[in-house]
């Protein structure tokens, strides 16, 4: 081998070992969404029916869920483990990523008197909070309309069985939820929100 082919390959080696390190140390908001697409969709959008859309929420909802996931204050499956791999910083690109994403509704079998039984119980409960039928939300409040309904199902149990807190204000209103309509009361309220598209 010549001088030259030695320079120019070194060159070369060395162009990319640079390049792989700057690359590992500048993750990007895309990048790390891309990490959550194998359970939350493409852009955060779920093909379900466990997973929840991600695509749309609030970014101050996105790194209160993360940073409880981080501390175990919110139960979860994989999402504890998952949300202490990254740091805070990987968390604000991802919020301000997904806050930016269209929530894309699914077809969901549904019950339609279920549903229309449901229609007035958000109203009544929810309305507050979850605002435009549960298609948006304050920024302490996930978006319910059209969310899976195994989801949805799942999470409420967490909440009424207390291995999730609730606020003030929605304890409040799922108590009385459940005081005046019970399970069925739950359950109308779930396929109502499934519903929506």
């Amino acid at each position: 081998m010549n001088c030259k082919t030695i320079i120019h390959t070194a060159l070369i080696a060395g162009g990319l070992v640079c390049s792989g390190a700057v690359c590992a140390e500048t993750a990007t908001a895309v990048m790390l969404a891309n990490t959550c697409a194998g359970c939350h969709g493409t852009n955060g959008s779920s093909v379900g029916p466990s997973s929840p859309t991600i695509a749309g929420m609030s970014r101050d909802y996105f790194i209160e869920s993360m940073d409880e996931y981080k501390s175990g204050e919110r139960p979860s499956t994989i999402m504890t483990r998952i949300a202490k791999g990254y740091t805070e910083k990987e968390i604000e690109l991802m919020a301000d990523f997904f806050s930016k994403q269209a929530f894309i509704r699914r077809d969901q079998e549904h019950d339609q008197n279920l549903a229309m039984k449901g229609s007035k119980h958000h109203k009544r409960y929810c309305e507050k909070c979850h605002e435009d039928g549960g298609r948006s939300a304050e920024d302490d409040a996930g978006i319910l309309a059209g969310q899976w309904m195994p989801y949805l199902t799942y999470t409420m149990d967490d909440y009424l069985s207390g291995r999730r807190e609730m606020g003030k204000k929605m304890k409040k209103k799922c108590d009385l939820l459940m005081k005046e309509r019970g399970e069925e009361g739950m359950k109308e309220l779930i396929q109502f929100y499934g519903s929506l598209k």
